[in-house]
């Protein structure tokens, strides 16, 4: 009868507790989408160190991952492509202020055909068709307005129907690729990820909100020790080195940005 009460006591043991640390090694990361090669790099790095551990991605347009956790959707951490997003997670309540950082800096870029000249952004006006992220929810759609805004020429663009929507940068770079449109508004890492259109011209920073990429702990990611290890490890010299190798400004780095 002991050994009975023995073997039931290690059966729940092995239930209450294996389960509850196959969960702790689990994270879940809703990034931006310019960040996703870098991520990935930096995701595989951390677990060749941290076997144990599971990490879940999701990016898309920041705007529209910082509503899935509102509504719900599980995340440990989070990266925005501004602070806007960011702000909102907070006011909601799902990012504690103490636990947001920036990781990275970009730059603004239009991208299209290598035969495209563009001197200034007065002369995106001449293009028929050009891409841009949503401004609702896609940061660097934000920046593209804020930019032509500031130069004049948003709602010339507007008025002659010439701008045409993307759901994330990814999707606008993707349009300028395929020869879509003339050209897009995209990051400079997304720009120097693609296969067939070319940079034709980096936006003044002076014309748009500095474009930054704040990353916070949500307050689930606070009470998984999983998520706390890549949170820190995220600001390691490991992850630096492959952030600039994709492009992006760390730490008032000289290497481009995405």
């Amino acid at each position: 009868m002991k050994i009975r009460s023995i073997v039931l006591l290690l059966a729940l043991f092995m239930c209450s507790h294996f389960p509850q640390a196959a969960r702790s090694a689990e994270v879940r990361l809703s990034a931006a989408a310019s960040l996703t090669e870098a991520i990935k790099e930096i995701g595989a790095g951390y677990i060749k160190e941290h076997p144990e551990m599971n990490l879940q991605t999701n990016f898309g347009a920041s705007g529209a991952l910082a509503k899935q956790i509102v509504a719900g959707a599980p995340a440990d951490l989070f990266i925005s492509a501004d602070s806007k997003w960011l702000d909102y997670l907070v006011k909601e309540g799902k990012v504690s202020p103490a636990m947001v950082r920036v990781l990275t800096s970009n730059t603004l870029v239009l991208v299209g055909d290598a035969k495209n000249v563009v001197a200034s952004l007065g002369d995106v006006t001449k293009f028929e068709r050009v891409a841009m992220g949503s401004p609702g929810s896609v940061p660097a759609g934000l920046y593209a307005e804020q930019a032509m805004r500031s130069a004049g020429v948003y709602e010339k663009l507007q008025a002659g129907k010439k701008l045409v929507m993307a759901q994330d940068v990814r999707q606008a770079l993707l349009y300028a690729d395929r020869g879509e449109v003339d050209a897009a508004f995209v990051y400079r890492t997304d720009g120097l990820l693609a296969k067939k259109a070319v940079i034709l011209y980096t936006v003044p920073a002076e014309l748009h909100e500095p474009i930054t990429y704040p990353l916070a702990l949500t307050v689930d990611g606070e009470k998984n020790g999983a998520a706390r290890g890549f949170y820190d490890y995220l600001a390691g010299p490991e992850a630096k080195t492959i952030l600039e190798k994709y492009g992006f400004t760390v730490g008032g780095s000289a290497a481009g940005s995405r």
